[in-house]
């Protein structure tokens, strides 16, 4: 199975940036896309961003339009999550999601995921 590993979560203060960092342990099959999502402690897991491999298509949740930015680097089988202007209300766990198709949007919808990695914004 295809194996992702999250990093570059931490404490920052609003209005701050972080980027996070999804490696996979395996090249995925250009037919995947990759999704991030979030959850606050007694919260669903909300999606946050997705990303077509192939195509580089891109959709976001609304609560972070302008201000997330999901990208991929094709050398290094990763996908970052470029966080920026950040709220407290963001802070959360954050997943990276893989699935075998194009982008969706609720959780289970995707195949693989990652073990997750806390991002705390203060005010």
């Amino acid at each position: 199975q295809v194996q992702l590993v999250e990093s570059g979560g931490g404490l920052v203060q609003a209005g701050g940036s972080l980027r996070l960092s999804c490696a996979a342990s395996e090249r995925t099959f250009r037919s995947y896309a990759m999704g991030w999502f979030r959850q606050a402690p007694g919260k669903e897991r909300d999606f946050v961003a997705a990303i077509s491999w192939s195509t580089g298509s891109t959709y976001y949740a609304d609560s972070v339009k302008g201000r997330f930015t999901i990208s991929i680097d094709n050398a290094k089988n990763t996908v970052y999550l470029q966080m920026n202007s950040l709220k407290p209300e963001d802070t959360a766990v954050y997943y990276c999601a893989a699935r075998y198709g194009g982008i969706r949007y609720r959780r289970d919808e995707y195949d693989y995921w990652g073990q997750g990695t806390q991002v705390t914004v203060s005010s």
